[in-house]
């Protein structure tokens, strides 16, 4: 369920990038579900940086390398956020562009402002209730 006066703060605030809601609820509900908005992500999987890496980088690896890359991936849950595994693949993989870009990429996720600001699924009546 929705906070309605939550969301009726983050409605009479304006979207971060188009200003203010529309009037119309329909209209409002929908720009606030346009995902046009970047967050950053903390934690990825083992398999999402092993997926990002273009293998003919990851052959290119020391034994040394190759050894810390394993230990990484195989974590459950890797904190990209955290400055000593960021370090760690940038240095084993510098020079590599389409795979630095690839984690990189990793770091973010694209998201609508609801979404940002953790509202759930808001429908058109929780925007029609939440102005009332």
């Amino acid at each position: 369920m929705v906070d309605n006066n939550r969301l009726k703060t983050v409605i009479d605030g304006g979207h971060p990038l188009t200003g203010d809601y529309s009037a119309d609820a329909v209209e409002a509900a929908a720009q606030g579900h346009l995902v046009d908005l970047e967050e950053d992500v903390e934690t990825v999987s083992g398999n999402d940086i092993f997926e990002a890496v273009v293998p003919a980088d990851y052959v290119a690896l020391s034994d040394r390398e190759a050894s810390l890359f394993h230990a990484i991936i195989s974590m459950e849950s890797v904190r990209v956020i955290g400055p000593n595994v960021r370090a760690a693949l940038v240095r084993m993989f510098t020079g590599a562009t389409a795979t630095l870009a690839a984690l990189a990429a990793l770091q973010t996720r694209d998201v609508s402002h609801f979404q940002k600001e953790r509202l759930g699924r808001v429908r058109v009546g929780d925007v029609q209730r939440a102005r009332a």
